[in-house]
């Protein structure tokens, strides 16, 4: 009954954007701290940003400050990344996740999980 689907990954040239989006049934977005990993092949799941549901910080893992930003439309129980001036190493598997505080994002212990949407950069 709980789902998260991800959405708006593709194929990109170095120095472009794309914009993600996931969008939560089940339960109310708003009640969970939310996050988003990437993972490359023969690569370990890595956190790149997330969101607190207790006062709407953001916190972004260093290689993306200035260049991704996270933010939710909570009337649409949805999520986005933005992301710009893309490089290959940002070449991975986006997912989504929630959970009831931000340690869990942190530690990568989400409640629920997306499929994943494929960002590909490269010229």
């Amino acid at each position: 009954q709980l789902q998260l689907v991800e959405s708006g990954g593709g194929l990109v040239q170095p120095g472009g954007s794309l914009r993600l989006s996931c969008v939560a049934t089940g339960f109310f977005l708003d009640y969970y701290a939310i996050g988003w990993f990437r993972q490359a092949p023969g690569k370990e799941r890595e956190g790149v940003a997330c969101i607190s549901s207790v006062d709407d910080n953001t916190y972004y893992v260093d290689s993306v400050k200035g260049r991704f930003s996270i933010s939710k439309n909570g009337g649409h129980n949805t999520v986005f990344l933005q992301m710009n001036a893309l490089t290959p190493e940002d070449t991975a598997v986006y997912y989504c996740t929630v959970a009831q505080t931000l340690a869990e994002i942190k530690g990568g212990t989400g409640d629920h999980w997306g499929q994943g949407t494929q960002v590909t950069v490269s010229a």
